[in-house]
């Protein structure tokens, strides 16, 4: 387990690095693709535990009555990911009636262990708090480490149903509300019974 976590930590150390790289400039890139029939191919968050930043237990029962859930990847250090929480707080609030939410995954708050660093943790919650970014935060798991070795910059934001299966495109960067609004619609109109 030790040398799990050590490795995770060696991952994120690279992972992170890359924070808002010219690559990550928002295109989107194509979603994860396996060689198995989709149907036989369970959903990138169909099955996960972790904790949000005040410690109380996720499953992804969370996904759950939400027609689709935005996954926003952001790092403490990571000054784009800051500067769009503002308004992916006020989206997480317009769009609440659409069935759609908004969940931030916090790449790093764990420490060499993995274990969750105090002080990490404390300026996560100060981050939100700031930013007014009033949506789930959560803290990954271990069972939620091989999709967080997917992420190559942060922020990485990706869009699921309620039951994890992944819709439309991975974006790498940050946006701007309208860029979100219009991503949003669209994926709306996609996933709609």
């Amino acid at each position: 387990m030790k040398r799990l976590a050590l490795l995770f930590a060696l991952c994120l150390t690279l992972l992170l690095s890359a924070c808002s790289s010219p690559a990550a400039s928002g295109t989107p890139s194509p979603s994860p693709s396996s060689s198995a029939p989709e149907e036989e191919t369970p959903g990138v968050l169909s099955s996960f535990t972790a904790v949000d930043l005040e410690g109380n237990d996720i499953t992804q029962s969370v996904l759950e009555g939400h027609t689709l859930t935005m996954v926003n990847v952001w790092a403490t250090f990571c000054t784009p990911c800051i500067g769009e929480m503002p308004d992916l707080g006020e989206l997480a609030a317009e769009y609440e009636e659409k069935g759609v939410q908004i969940i931030g995954l916090v790449s790093d708050v764990l420490d060499a262990e993995g274990a969750v660093d105090e002080d990490q943790l404390s300026l996560a919650q100060d981050i939100v708090e700031q930013t007014g970014a009033n949506y789930l935060h959560i803290i990954p798991g271990s069972d939620l480490y091989p999709l967080l070795y997917q992420i190559t910059s942060v922020p990485t934001t990706f869009f699921v149903d309620e039951t994890g299966t992944q819709v439309g495109y991975t974006y790498l960067g940050a946006k701007e509300k309208e860029d979100w609004q219009a991503i949003l619609d669209d994926l709306l109109e996609e996933v709609a019974p």
